[in-house]
C-alpha cells in the first residue's frame, strides 16, 4: 500500500510502473453504465480467506465468502435510489446514472482491491494508455471505519469524494487528513457520549466494556470511556477482539466477562466480532447482564433471534431513527437471478434466502428453480421495517445526485436541458457535496457540515418480547447533539417497561449508594466508583446517592438533622414577642409612664419655689426628651426595616443631644447664679436667653449631623450571614460608622461637660445644690456609655441590640432618678421645704 501511494504521487496515473502495479483486473460484483457513474463499496461477504504465507510461493488470492443479506439490502437500496433518480425529470433530467458495486468483505486487504478498482476500472492496457481519469464520481461506502479509511487513503490522493454510510469513527471528521470525505451517519463521538449518559442515568457506576480490535472500536470506546469517567461512571475492564482471533482468545475474554462484577457491558463491536462473541457466550452460558450495544449492531435483525434471546433480551443502544422509503419493499422483492443469469453474487443470493442451489448433485441441497418466490421469505433482506443504515444509503446517493445536479446548474440559463460535461474535477464535486442542502420525500433534512458530518440525532432503542415471544425493537428515548446539554438526552419508554415486569433493572454498581447526608469518600487504590460514605458536615447536604461532595446550603439556608435538604435558616432579630423584647418594652414603657407622672407632678407645683429654683422651663423641656430617650429605645425592637433603621439611630441622637443640652444649660445657669456679678434684675433675663440659645444651638449641632449621615450615608437592613452559619442575623448596618460613632461622640462631649461643670460647682453653698445630682448622674451616664462600647462591640446578634436598649434606658433612668427624685421627695413627702426660704438658705 505504501509503495502504492509512493508510487501515484511521484509518477502520476499515467505512469506504466503504476498501471503494471494494478495486477489482475477487478471486475464489480454489480455494475451499469451511466453519464455519471456512483461506485460502491459493501461488506457484502462476512468470511476472508486466510492464505499461508511460507514467503517461498506466490500467496493466495484473497476470496471472501457467506453472503450477508443486510449488506446486500444495502447494495440494492443504493441501486434503488439511482433507478429513482433516473426516472426522475426534475434531479439530473437528459442526464443517465451509473454504478459499480465491489465487496470490502469487511476488511482493509479486500477494501483496498476494491478501491483500486474503482480508481481504475477493470481494463488492463501497456504502454501509456491507462486510464488517467477515475472510473468513478463519488463512492459510497464502506460499511466499516476501517475499511473507509483505506478506501480514502487511495482516493483521497485523486480528491474522489467518498460517501460513507456506516463509518463512525470520529477520526474520519478530521478534514486536513481525509478533506473529500463526507457520511451519513453521525460520529462516534456523539454516540458514545450518549452511551455514557445513559449508563449514568440508570446508576450504572460499574461496567464493563468490550470492543472491536479497529478504529472503529478503538476510536469509539476511548471517546466513550473519556465521557464515563466526565459522568462519574467506572470501567471495571475494557477487552478487545477480532474475528481474526483465535478461539481460545475469544474464549478467555467471555471468561473474564463471566466473573467480574459489573453487570452492564458496552459492547463497542462491528457485527463480525458480535457474531462471534455471541457463539462464544452461548458455550459458557453468559447470561444475567445488561448489555449497551453500538449503532453496528443494535438493530441487526440476524442477531434478534430465539437463538440469542437468553443473552441479549433487554439490550439498549442507541440508533439512527428509521425512515420508510416508499417503493423499496416492492424493489427488493423483484431482485430474481433472472436479471442477469451470469451473475454470481445475485445466485448466491438466492441460495442463501432459500437454501438450495443452482448447481445439481450436491448432497442434501435442492434445486434452484429461480422461479421461487422471495415475497414469502421473511429474512434481514426482505424487511424494511427497521430501514435505518439503508436509509443512509438512499441519502448519500441522493446527495451525490443533487451535488452534481449543482455543479452541473441543471436548470439554470447556462444549461437549462441540463447536459452532460465531462470536463469537471473530481474537487468540485466535493465542494458542491459540503454544500448540498435538500429534502427527501419523507420530509427529512439532508446537509453536512464542515466537518463532512450530518446532524447528530439517536434513536434509543430496547430490545423487548413481543406477546408472540419474539424480540422486537422498541423505541424508548432520543439524543439530539444540536439541542442544549440537559435537554439532548430524553428517555420516556425503559421506565414503564420495567414496572411492567416484562425487564428487570439490573444494579451494576462497585460499593452501595450513599443515602442522602452523606458523600462518597474514594478508597485508596481503588476507582471512585469504590467508596466509603460518610456523614456530611453541618450546614452541607447531599440529595442524590452518588455525591462525591456534600454542597454546601446557600447563605440564607441550613442543613437538616439528616443532612438531606437545606432549610431556611433561623431568622434572628430582637422581637417583641420574645422575652427579652417584652422585658425591654415594658422597661421602656415603664420609664416613660414615670416620666409623664413626674412631668405631671412638676406641672401640678410649677408655682412652688423649688421647681421655680430648678428652672422650670429647662425642667419641662428635660422631662420631654427624657420621655423621648424611653421611647427612641422602642425602635430598635422589632424586624429592621429601612425606617426604623434610620429613625433608631437618628431619634437616639437627637433625643439625647436635647436631653444633655438641657442638663449643660442647667449647669451653666447654676453656675453663673452664683458666680455672676451683675445685679439680681438682671441676670434672670440674661440667663433665659442663654439657656435658649445654648439648648438650640446644641441639638441643631446634632441635627445636622444626623442629616448629614442620613443623606451620605443612611443607615439600612443588614443580613448577617457571616457571624454565624446557623442563624440569619437582621440588624440594621449603620451606613457610615463615622456617622454613627460621631453622634455618639458628640453626645458624650456634651456629657463630659454637663460632669466638668456640675463637677466645678457641686460645693456652692446652696442648700438645695442642684449641680450635685447632676454630677452623679452625669456619672452614671458616663459610666453606662463607657461600658457600652466593648459590649456593643462583643456581642453577637440580637444581644447587640439588647446592649443598645439597656444603655438607654439605663443612662435614661440614671439621669431621671438622680436629677428628679430628690425634687419629687421633697414635693410630695416634705413639702415643708418646699419655701423659698428654705431654697436661699445656705449650708
Amino acid at each position: 500500500m505504501l509503495l502504492f501511494v509512493i508510487f501515484v504521487g511521484a509518477f502520476g496515473a499515467e505512469n506504466t510502473e503504476y498501471c503494471e502495479m494494478l495486477g489482475d483486473p477487478v471486475f464489480p460484483l454489480l455494475s451499469k453504465d451511466g453519464d455519471i457513474t456512483i461506485g460502491g463499496a459493501f461488506s457484502i461477504y462476512s468470511q476472508i480467506s486466510k492464505p499461508s504465507l511460507s514467503f517461498t510461493d506466490v500467496p493466495e488470492a484473497l476470496t471472501c465468502s457467506r453472503i450477508q443479506l443486510r449488506e446486500f439490502r444495502f447494495v440494492q437500496t443504493m441501486i434503488f435510489a439511482i433507478q429513482e433518480i433516473n426516472n426522475s425529470s426534475s434531479l439530473l433530467p437528459n442526464i443517465s446514472i451509473g454504478y459499480k458495486v465491489f465487496d470490502s468483505c469487511g476488511s482493509t486487504l479486500p477494501s483496498t482491491r476494491a478501491v483500486m478498482g474503482l480508481l481504475n476500472g477493470q481494463e488492463r492496457t501497456l504502454g501509456k494508455t491507462c486510464s488517467s481519469r477515475s472510473s468513478v464520481h463519488a463512492i459510497i461506502g464502506a460499511s466499516e471505519s476501517s475499511s473507509t479509511i483505506v478506501m480514502l487513503q487511495n482516493s483521497g490522493i485523486f480528491q474522489i469524494p467518498v460517501i460513507s454510510h456506516f463509518a463512525t469513527c470520529a477520526c474520519l471528521s478530521n478534514r486536513k487528513e481525509y478533506p473529500s470525505f463526507f457520511r451519513t451517519i453521525p460520529s462516534d463521538y456523539y454516540q458514545s457520549r450518549a452511551v455514557a449518559k445513559l449508563v449514568n442515568h440508570f446508576g450504572w457506576k460499574w461496567i464493563g466494556a468490550v470492543r472491536s480490535d479497529n478504529d472503529y472500536g478503538n476510536n469509539g470506546m476511548a471517546t466513550f470511556i473519556t465521557a464515563a469517567r466526565q459522568e462519574g461512571v467506572c470501567i471495571e475492564y475494557s477487552e478487545a477482539i477480532s474475528r481474526t482471533d483465535t478461539g481460545g482468545h475469544i474464549a478467555k475474554v467471555v471468561r473474564g466477562i463471566k466473573s467480574s462484577t459489573a453487570r452492564v457491558l458496552v459492547a463497542f463491536v462491528a457485527q463480525g466480532e458480535m457474531d462471534i462473541l455471541l457463539e462464544e457466550a452461548l458455550k459458557q452460558n453468559l447470561t444475567g447482564l445488561q448489555w449497551v450495544g453500538s449503532e453496528s449492531w443494535i438493530t441487526a435483525g440476524h442477531l434478534a433471534t430465539k437463538r440469542y434471546s437468553g443473552i441479549l433480551t433487554g439490550t439498549l443502544g442507541f440508533t439512527i431513527r428509521k425512515t420508510k422509503i416508499t417503493g423499496l419493499r416492492e424493489f427488493l422483492l423483484q431482485v430474481n437471478p433472472g436479471q442477469d443469469p451470469h451473475n454470481n453474487l445475485l445466485r448466491e443470493f438466492w441460495e442463501a434466502t432459500f437454501g438450495c442451489s443452482f448447481q445439481s448433485g450436491l448432497h442434501g441441497q435442492t434445486l434452484c428453480s429461480g422461479s421461487e418466490i422471495l415475497e414469502d421469505i421473511n429474512n434481514t433482506f426482505t424487511d424494511v421495517s427497521e430501514l435505518r443504515i439503508s436509509s443512509n444509503v438512499y441519502k448519500a446517493v441522493y446527495a451525490v445526485a443533487h451535488a452534481m445536479h449543482n455543479m452541473l446548474k441543471c436548470g439554470d440559463a447556462m444549461n437549462p436541458q441540463c447536459i452532460w460535461k465531462d470536463d469537471f474535477e473530481p474537487k468540485q464535486v466535493v465542494k458542491h457535496l459540503q454544500s448540498v442542502n435538500f429534502t427527501l420525500q419523507s420530509g427529512e433534512s439532508v446537509y453536512f457540515d464542515r466537518n463532512g458530518d450530518p446532524a447528530a440525532t439517536y434513536e434509543l432503542v430496547n430490545w423487548q418480547r413481543n406477546p408472540a415471544g419474539d424480540t422486537v425493537f422498541v423505541a424508548v428515548g432520543s439524543y439530539d447533539a444540536s439541542l442544549p446539554n440537559e435537554k439532548q438526552f430524553i428517555i420516556n419508554g425503559i421506565n414503564t417497561t420495567w414496572a411492567a415486569g416484562s425487564l428487570k433493572r439490573p444494579v451494576s454498581v462497585c460499593s452501595e449508594s450513599c443515602p442522602p447526608g452523606f458523600r462518597q469518600a474514594v478508597i485508596k487504590g481503588k476507582p471512585i466508583c469504590c467508596f466509603s460514605c460518610i456523614a456530611c458536615a453541618a450546614g452541607e447536604i447531599t440529595k442524590s446517592n452518588y455525591s462525591a461532595e456534600c454542597s454546601p446550603c446557600p447563605l440564607e439556608y441550613w442543613s437538616n438533622e439528616d443532612h438531606s435538604q437545606c432549610v431556611p435558616k433561623v431568622i434572628e432579630f430582637l422581637s417583641y414577642g420574645e422575652t427579652m423584647g417584652a422585658l425591654l418594652t415594658a422597661f421602656s414603657l415603664f420609664g416613660t409612664m414615670l416620666t409623664l407622672v413626674v412631668l405631671c407632678v412638676f406641672f401640678r407645683f410649677r408655682h412652688t419655689p423649688l421647681v421655680k429654683a430648678s428652672n422650670s422651663e429647662l425642667s419641662f423641656l428635660l422631662l420631654f426628651s427624657l420621655t423621648l430617650c424611653f421611647l427612641c429605645s422602642l425602635t430598635f425592637i422589632g424586624q429592621p426595616t429601612v425606617v426604623s433603621c434610620m429613625l433608631r439611630h437618628t431619634a437616639f441622637g437627637i433625643t439625647f443631644a436635647l436631653c444633655m443640652s438641657c442638663i449643660l444649660a442647667k449647669t451653666i445657669a447654676v453656675v453663673m447664679a452664683f458666680k455672676a456679678t451683675r445685679p439680681n434684675n438682671t441676670l434672670p433675663q440674661c440667663s433665659a436667653v442663654l439657656q435658649r440659645t445654648n439648648v438650640l444651638s446644641c441639638t441643631l449641632l446634632q441635627v445636622l449631623v444626623c442629616v448629614l449621615w442620613l443623606t451620605l450615608a443612611p443607615p439600612f437592613p443588614y443580613t448577617n450571614t457571616a457571624h454565624t452559619t446557623e442563624r440569619i442575623i437582621l440588624e440594621c448596618n449603620v451606613g457610615s460608622p463615622i456617622g454613627f460613632w460621631a453622634v455618639l461622640g458628640y453626645i458624650g462631649l456634651l456629657a463630659v461637660m454637663c460632669f466638668i461643670l456640675a463637677f466645678l460647682a457641686r460645693k456652692l453653698p446652696d442648700n438645695f445644690n442642684e449641680a450635685k445630682f447632676i454630677t452623679f448622674s452625669m456619672l452614671i451616664f458616663c459610666a453606662v456609655w463607657v461600658t457600652f462600647i466593648p459590649a456593643y462591640v462583643s456581642s453577637p446578634g440580637k444581644f447587640t441590640v439588647a446592649v443598645e436598649i439597656f444603655a438607654i434606658l439605663a443612662s435614661s433612668f440614671g439621669l431621671l432618678f438622680c436629677i428628679f427624685a430628690p425634687k419629687c421627695y421633697i414635693l410630695l413627702l416634705r413639702p415643708e421645704r418646699n419655701t423659698k426660704k428654705e431654697m436661699m438658705r445656705r449650708n
